[in-house]
């Protein structure tokens, strides 16, 4: 997977983290959670069109949502 756009990089980050802690996800999980929503983010160009959703997450992980 090659990176195309890291504009929302950051925020995909900051918001899979909350995402993850409010499901109450094992902190280390949510930190993998939120790396790999961060990482899908850098595959699409600009920032809402870029950001992954829980499913989209969840299946690069292989946890079901």
């Amino acid at each position: 997977m090659d990176a195309v756009d890291t504009t929302a990089a950051g925020d995909a980050f900051s918001a899979a983290l909350g995402v993850a802690l409010a499901r109450q996800i094992d902190f280390r999980e949510a930190l993998d959670f939120a790396a790999v929503a961060a990482g899908l983010a850098c595959t699409k160009r600009g920032a809402r069109p870029s950001l992954p959703s829980f499913a989209d997450v969840s299946e690069r992980l292989r946890w079901t949502a």
